[in-house]
């Protein structure tokens, strides 16, 4: 067992709390969650609505994914937090999917929280492997 490889990637989106983009370990990956901030101004506004926030966040964690030399067809698990779940849970799906074949969809949990960093509707992390 080799030990945990530590990833912060420049073309990433700016942590918002102390944290790596990724943490790798024997061939698997933990992508940190990741928020609908702009990767190339944290200052910006973030997306309006919980379709437009899904497709930031899943486009952010495409870009660490990316750097990693690995794509989402690798991704094994993921996790989604969000705000509003009664209101959200179908336009985020709608917006989640679009990013999976329909034969090739990673496990996943789906969670409603209080809140999340930013005041930010949707949060996603992922687990990933590399082939063998």
């Amino acid at each position: 067992m080799s030990g945990p490889i530590f990833h912060n990637f420049s073309t990433a989106p700016t942590p918002v709390a102390p944290f790596s983009h990724a943490v790798e370990c024997d061939g698997w990956v933990q992508l940190t969650g990741q928020m609908p901030t702009n990767p190339d101004d944290d200052s910006k506004p973030l997306p309006e609505g919980v379709a437009a926030q899904t497709r930031r966040v899943m486009d952010n964690l495409t870009i660490v994914l990316g750097e990693l030399r690995l794509s989402l067809d690798h991704v094994l698990s993921v996790r989604v937090f969000i705000t509003e779940f009664e209101r959200d849970y179908d336009a985020m799906n709608e917006a989640y999917k679009s990013y999976f074949p329909t034969n090739r969809l990673p496990a996943r949990t789906c969670v409603g929280v209080t809140g999340l960093a930013r005041n930010a509707l949707v949060e996603i992390d992922m687990v990933a492997k590399r082939p063998a």
